[in-house]
């Protein structure tokens, strides 16, 4: 069974993914970590970033793998590394990659071949999982999410340089040639803005509980 949730940054998608896949004993996949470890390994490796065919050779050079939750390059766990600045400013334009999204996803969906998951990113409802079980997006308002952010992660940044990324980010994956930001139309749409994380997480549970899956 697939769960799969889509949505922009800083709704919720990641923590909530993570609760439902510990309480349905579920398998955890943050497909938008895929890109940024790219993301991180390439400016790490001073890959040129434009440079598509180049991004492509280079990430099939990298071993990807998910462990307890988090991505780890070469099997070393690196989710610590996928929010830092540089890479929140580059994650779209590496996303935005045709073939590099064809490429992720088809090894995204080989390390779960068979399995029960709980999926998030953004296009997960839509390119990856078309056919999974329960489909939801999330969103908030753009200022709810820049002090989500801001309470996240440490930074030098003011709340008005988060806000303005994030609605920069926003702009760009709803307008990339493949793989864009959009609402599946069989999703569940939860707006998150003001909700609490185990609430938004029950209005999950209960559309999961239509197809019989045990809550622990």
């Amino acid at each position: 069974m697939v769960i799969a949730i889509d949505g922009p940054a800083g709704v919720g998608k990641s923590s909530i993914a993570r609760l439902l896949a510990k309480k349905l004993n579920f398998y955890y996949l943050n497909t938008g970590s895929f890109y940024r470890a790219i993301t991180f390994a390439g400016l790490k490796s001073n890959i040129d970033l434009d440079d598509r065919a180049a991004v492509l050779a280079f990430a099939k050079t990298i071993k990807l793998s998910i462990k307890n939750g988090d991505i780890c390059i070469d099997d070393k766990d690196v989710e610590d590394k996928l929010h830092l600045p540089e890479v929140d400013i580059n994650a779209s334009k590496i996303s935005s990659n045709p073939q590099l999204r064809l490429y992720l996803n088809s090894v995204m969906l080989s390390i779960v071949e068979g399995m029960n998951i709980v999926t998030e990113g953004r296009d997960t409802t839509t390119v990856i999982f078309p056919d999974a079980e329960v489909k939801c997006y999330f969103d908030a308002k753009p200022e709810v999410r820049a002090k989500r952010r801001m309470n996240q992660i440490k930074t030098d940044q003011t709340y008005e340089e988060i806000l303005a990324k994030i609605v920069q980010r926003d702009e760009m994956d709803k307008n990339k040639e493949f793989g864009a930001l959009k609402i599946a139309s069989d999703a569940i749409y939860i707006d998150t803005s003001y909700l609490t994380i185990d609430a938004v997480c029950e209005k999950v549970v209960s559309a999961i509980k239509n197809y019989g899956v045990d809550i622990v």
